[in-house]
């Protein structure tokens, strides 16, 4: 269990950053570990968060929560997964909304790791036993398409794939609001939330992040988008829509579980609560993966249909919009 450390700065104390002054005060602590904490909101300075260069005054009171160690003992589990493709080098799957990529802090098990290793003989340790054969994550709700390496030179190839952006990946998402354009791209750094350090937002001075986007259906209120990445920060398709005053649909997180603007009868909001009920996710799935093979050299592709809670959703659209809605085809 994770345990607070509570630090008094004492009189007389000269001024200095607060991630310098707690890498000496606390034991086996270095100073880019107490900036990751501070920046995961895991400090605190009279009740408040704080940045890695707050400089700290004699008399504040400094409250850190320290994390439980990471585990190590991750087990197999006999877990179902959805596996498109597999050989001795790799594997591609569709992760179920729900599943958490890895174990983490208050997920230790039925995370696809431990589905994993139950599956496979072996993974790619190449980021450690809790990431066992890990490439790229997905969002706990996030439902999709994830390649999974069984052994390091594969694992090696396909991270370098991810980091020069020749990955194919298309995302699918039921967001809140009407488009005047049929496309689009949102260009906003993002970085950690000031007002909750859980969160991402768009900051200035943070990482470069581009989106682009595209209407597949228009309905009264909500829309369905194809979206591709040119980066890969975290949450960024949910916080780049969110600040675009279009929020992934169902977001508890980004806005997308509050009506926005649009439905104004009695009617058209128990509609709306009826698809938050069938939804009780953000409505963002990962469509569509293509990567080169990193033996044979072979171009890979794979699409994963959308999942029965945004299909039903669509349906219920379709079903109930007594309006006229642009289509453009899907393909």
């Amino acid at each position: 269990m994770p345990h607070e450390l509570t630090i008094a700065v004492p009189p007389g104390k000269k001024r200095e950053r607060i991630d310098l002054f707690l890498a000496k005060c606390v034991q086996n602590a270095t100073r880019s570990k107490v900036q990751q904490a501070i920046r995961g909101g895991h400090v605190m300075v009279g009740g408040r968060t704080v940045r890695p260069s707050h400089m700290v005054s004699p008399g504040e009171v400094i409250t850190v929560t320290l994390p439980s160690p990471p585990r190590s003992d991750v087990l197999p589990e006999h877990i179902p997964l959805a596996i498109l493709f597999e050989d001795d080098h790799l594997l591609v799957v569709d992760k179920p909304a729900g599943m958490v990529t890895h174990p983490a802090y208050g997920h230790y098990t039925g995370t696809l790791v431990n589905a994993l290793l139950y599956h496979c003989a072996t993974l790619s340790s190449l980021n450690g036993p809790v990431r066992a054969g890990i490439v790229h994550r997905l969002d706990k709700d996030t439902s999709g398409l994830l390649v999974v390496a069984k052994d390091e030179r594969a694992h090696a190839h396909l991270a370098r794939q991810f980091e020069r952006r020749t990955v194919e990946r298309e995302y699918r998402a039921i967001v809140w609001g009407t488009f005047k354009e049929h496309s689009g791209t949102v260009e906003a750094e993002l970085g950690r939330s000031k007002s909750d350090r859980k969160k991402i937002a768009v900051v200035t001075g943070g990482k470069a992040a581009v989106t682009e986007y595209t209407v597949l259906e228009q309905f009264q209120y909500l829309a369905l988008l194809a979206l591709h990445l040119r980066t890969g920060r975290t949450h960024q398709i949910r916080v780049h829509l969110a600040h675009i005053h279009h929020p992934v649909f169902g977001d508890p997180t980004y806005s997308g579980r509050r009506i926005m603007a649009g439905p104004a009868s009695a009617r058209q909001k128990a509609d709306v609560q009826a698809m938050l009920d069938v939804l009780p996710r953000q409505a963002l799935h990962a469509r569509t993966l293509g990567f080169t093979h990193p033996l044979t050299g072979q171009k890979l592709h794979f699409e994963s249909a959308l999942p029965h809670d945004m299909a039903d959703v669509l349906s219920y659209l379709k079903e109930k919009s007594h309006f006229p809605h642009h289509t453009q085809e899907d393909s």
